[in-house]
């Protein structure tokens, strides 16, 4: 049985959607309380089994590597402090037997060719993809989901879900084949951001993948597509029309931390889930959606003001 033990984190974006905050800071390392968004995704892979994670970054981004390296001076300082606890929280962001690499964008080419930036450190293995953007929460995560699904059946996996007539613009969206042999819906094709009306469903791709080696030879021999770019969902689409992409309905909850608005959502739901905060939080909420509701409505000049 093939096991998957490599994934694949492309975070050469440059996140201009959170311009200011993301000049001189990847948006990967944007908190959601006191984690960055790329270290949820990190856990989910390691969760499911990764052993291998494979960055791949952009000029910009070293601050990630920080991040994911020791950093002894500082351990040092919250020993010296008494702050075990921070202290061993910092050292064990990567548990030990996981190995980090790091492979150079050399310029933004989309993000078929971020994945082909992969393929040395991946080689001929089975690998997932995980776009950290996509920030998922659940007692089941789609990483694990999707490996233990090539473990039954080794093929290309979709991370999939249904989503609302306003939204499917925004996705690539998947045209639906006959089930397969473990019963899941096998992918026929993929649409990218389609019209609604021109939408063959409703269910959009995630940011999750599980790929075998073979999409190399395709992204390699793939021309710039939308944007001028090289698109993964091109080279999904040909995978596609050869019967060897599956769907894989995720049962986490999705959070897209690409926008401002599901960022925001994200912290609020994650900070009323806190241990150590979640009833003052509660609190807090209560005390400003009453403030809200029992406030006059402001004059267009105390707003200016504001």
């Amino acid at each position: 049985m093939t096991r998957i033990r490599k994934a694949v984190f492309p975070v050469a974006g440059l996140g201009t959607r959170f311009l200011p905050a993301t000049k001189a800071m990847p948006k990967e390392l944007l908190p959601i309380i006191d984690k960055p968004i790329v270290q949820y995704a990190v856990e989910e892979a390691i969760a499911a089994g990764i052993t291998d994670i494979i960055f791949v970054t952009g000029r910009p981004k070293r601050a990630i590597g920080d991040h994911f390296d020791a950093n002894l001076e500082l351990e040092f300082q919250l020993s010296q402090k008494g702050k075990h606890k921070e202290r061993d929280m910092v050292r064990n962001i990567i548990p030990e037997g996981i190995n980090c690499i790091f492979i150079r964008q050399p310029e933004p080419k989309g993000l078929g060719d971020a994945v082909l930036c992969a393929a040395p450190a991946v080689g001929d293995a089975p690998f997932a993809v995980l776009l950290a953007d996509d920030l998922m929460k659940g007692s089941t995560l789609p990483t694990a989901e999707m490996v233990a699904a090539y473990e039954q059946n080794p093929t290309n996996y979709l991370c999939v879900t249904e989503v609302e007539d306003d939204v499917v613009h925004k996705y690539g969206i998947v045209k639906p084949g006959p089930k397969g042999p473990d019963g899941r819906v096998t992918v026929a094709g993929l649409v990218e951001k389609p019209k609604l009306e021109d939408a063959p469903s409703h269910l959009a791709s995630m940011g999750r993948y599980v790929f075998n080696a073979e999409i190399f030879d395709i992204l390699r021999k793939l021309e710039p597509g939308a944007g001028g770019e090289i698109q993964l969902a091109d080279a999904i689409d040909i995978l596609a029309d050869q019967g060897k992409v599956a769907a894989m309905e995720m049962s986490a909850h999705r959070y897209d931390c690409g926008s401002k608005f599901g960022y925001l959502n994200a912290i609020v739901d994650y900070a009323i889930d806190h241990e150590e905060f979640r009833d003052k939080f509660y609190d807090l909420m209560r005390e400003r959606l009453a403030e809200r509701d029992g406030a006059a409505p402001a004059s267009s000049s105390s707003k200016a003001g504001r």
